[in-house]
C-alpha cells in the first residue's frame, strides 16, 4: 500500500466522518491522492469524463428517473392502487397485500425504490391509516419494505450501474431479478398475513366481481409499460438504454394525453426534479469512476483475489462473507456507493472462484436494497418519515420483522442460484 493511498484513505474517512457527501468525499480524497503522488490533478476530471461519455448505458439512469417521476405526478399511481385493491384487498391484511402488489407492479415502471416509496407510498399509507385500520408505524414499515422490490424487478437503475462495473449483460441481469422480486413479494405478503391475523387488523370489504373488469381496463394502459419494456429488450427491438427512453416517452403520452393528468407546469417541475435526482446519482458515479482509477492503480482487486484464492475459500463461503459485509455496510452507506465503489473490489475474486456474475450481481443488488431500510442510515425510512410525518421511532419499531424476512429471502437466493439464473438460461444465457 503506497503512502499516497494511505493519505487517500485518511482524507476519505475524515471527510465522510464529518458529514461531507460521499461523492464529494471521494473526489476531494482523489485529488489528495494525485497531489501526494505528484500526478496531474486533471486526471480526476479526465477519468470522470471518459467514464461518463464512454458509457452509453448510463443514459438509462436519468431516463428511468423521468419515467418514474411522470408516473408519480399523474393519476397513474392511483389507478394502479385501485386495481390492486380490487384484486388482493379482499384478503386478511388486505391493504398490506395491496401495498406489496402495488410495489411489484410499480417496480416494472420506475426502477427506483425511492421513487416507489415517495410516489405510491404516501397514498397507500393514508389508505392504511384511515380510520385507524392499521397502526401508522406498521403502514410505514411495510411500505418501506415493499419499496425494496422496486430496483429488483426490471427495469432497475442499480442493475444498470452493476452492469457498468462488471460488463455483465443488462438483459440477463433484468431477467435474473424477476423471480427473486416475486419471491420477496410473496415472503412479505406471507408475513403481512400472519401479523394481520395475529393482531386482528380489519378486513376490507370485498369489491364486487362485476366491478373488476372496469378497474382492470382503467389501469390496463399503465400495466402495459412493463410488458412493453421487456418485449423491447428481450425481443431485440431496443437496447436497455433505448427501452428507458421508450419508458419515459410512454409515461409522458399516457399521463398527458390518455389520462389527461399532466400540465405544462407540472411537466416542468418533473423535469427539474429529474435533473436534480440524476445529478445526485451522477456525482456518485463520477466519484466512483475516479476512485476505481485509484483502486486499479494500486492493484487492490487482484491482490484481494489472489489472497482469497490462495486461502482456498469455497465460493459459497465467499458469497456468504461478502453478503454479511454488504449488510453491515448498508447500515451506513447508500446502495449506489456500495455498487459502484465496493463491489468492483470483489469481481476479480468472483471470476477466479467461478461465481456467476449475473447471480452475484442480482444478489448484491438485493442486499444493497435491504440496506435501504436498515437502521441507522436506512434512506427509505427517512423518505417514508418525510412523506408521511410518521415518527421515525414508530417506523423502526415495526421494521424488524420485515427486515428478517428480507434477509431470509436473500439467504435463499444465495443458496439456490437457480432462482436467479433459471429465467436468464431460458433466454439463452450460458453462465
Amino acid at each position: 500500500m503506497s503512502p499516497e493511498f494511505i493519505f487517500f484513505l485518511i482524507s476519505l474517512f475524515f471527510l465522510a466522518g464529518i458529514g461531507t457527501p460521499i461523492a464529494f468525499s471521494i473526489i476531494i480524497s482523489t485529488i489528495v491522492y494525485l497531489i501526494a503522488g505528484a500526478q496531474d490533478i486533471a486526471l480526476a476530471g479526465e477519468q470522470i469524463l471518459q467514464g461518463l461519455y464512454s458509457s452509453f448505458i448510463l443514459l438509462a439512469v436519468p431516463l428511468f428517473i423521468v419515467a418514474a417521476n411522470i408516473m408519480n405526478a399523474g393519476t397513474i399511481s392511483e389507478r394502479l392502487l385501485n386495481f390492486c385493491v380490487v384484486t388482493v384487498g379482499r384478503f386478511r391484511g388486505g391493504l398490506g397485500h395491496v401495498n406489496v402488489v402495488a410495489s411489484l407492479i410499480f417496480s416494472g415502471m420506475s426502477g427506483s425504490a425511492i421513487a416507489d416509496a415517495a410516489g405510491i407510498g404516501k397514498i397507500i399509507i393514508n389508505m392504511m391509516t384511515k380510520g385507524d385500520r392499521y397502526p401508522a408505524g406498521y403502514a410505514a414499515a411495510i411500505t418501506a419494505a415493499s419499496a425494496v422490490i422496486g430496483p429488483i424487478i426490471p427495469p432497475s437503475i442499480p442493475m444498470v450501474l452493476y452492469a457498468l462495473i462488471s460488463n455483465s449483460s443488462i438483459g440477463y441481469l433484468f431477467l435474473g431479478g424477476i423471480i427473486p422480486g416475486f419471491v420477496i413479494g410473496a415472503a412479505l405478503m406471507t408475513l403481512n398475513y400472519v401479523i394481520a391475523t395475529k393482531r386482528g387488523f380489519a378486513q376490507e370489504t370485498a369489491v364486487p366481481i362485476r366491478e373488476i373488469p372496469g378497474h382492470t381496463l382503467n389501469a390496463f394502459p399503465a400495466l402495459l409499460m412493463p410488458a412493453i419494456l421487456l418485449y423491447g429488450i428481450y425481443g431485440g427491438v431496443t437496447t436497455p438504454t433505448e427501452a428507458a427512453a421508450v419508458a419515459a416517452a410512454y409515461a409522458l403520452v399516457l399521463a398527458a394525453f390518455f389520462y389527461r393528468a399532466l400540465s405544462f407546469s407540472s411537466l416542468y417541475n418533473i423535469l427539474v426534479e429529474s435533473v436534480r435526482s440524476s445529478a445526485a446519482v451522477g456525482l456518485v458515479i463520477g466519484g466512483a469512476l475516479v476512485m476505481n482509477y485509484i483502486v486499479a492503480s494500486e492493484n487492490i482487486p487482484n491482490m484481494l483475489a489472489s489472497e482469497l484464492v490462495g486461502l482456498d475459500v469455497h465460493p459459497l463461503v465467499f458469497l456468504l462473507g461478502v453478503n454479511v459485509l454488504l449488510l453491515l455496510l448498508g447500515c451506513v452507506l447508500d446502495a449506489t456507493t456500495i455498487i459502484l465503489v465496493i463491489l468492483p473490489l470483489f469481481l476479480p475474486t468472483c471470476r477466479e472462484l467461478g461465481i456467476d456474475l449475473v447471480h452475484f450481481g442480482v444478489v448484491a443488488v438485493v442486499n444493497s436494497m435491504i440496506g435501504l431500510i436498515t437502521p441507522p442510515y436506512g434512506i427509505l425510512l427517512f423518505v417514508i418519515n418525510a412523506v408521511s410525518n410518521i415518527p421515525l421511532g414508530e417506523i423502526i419499531s415495526e421494521i424488524w420483522g420485515f427486515l428478517a424476512v428480507l434477509i431470509a429471502s436473500l439467504l435463499l437466493l444465495i443458496l439456490i442460484p437457480d432462482i436467479v439464473l433459471w429465467l436468464p438460461r431460458m433466454f439463452g444465457y450460458q453462465g
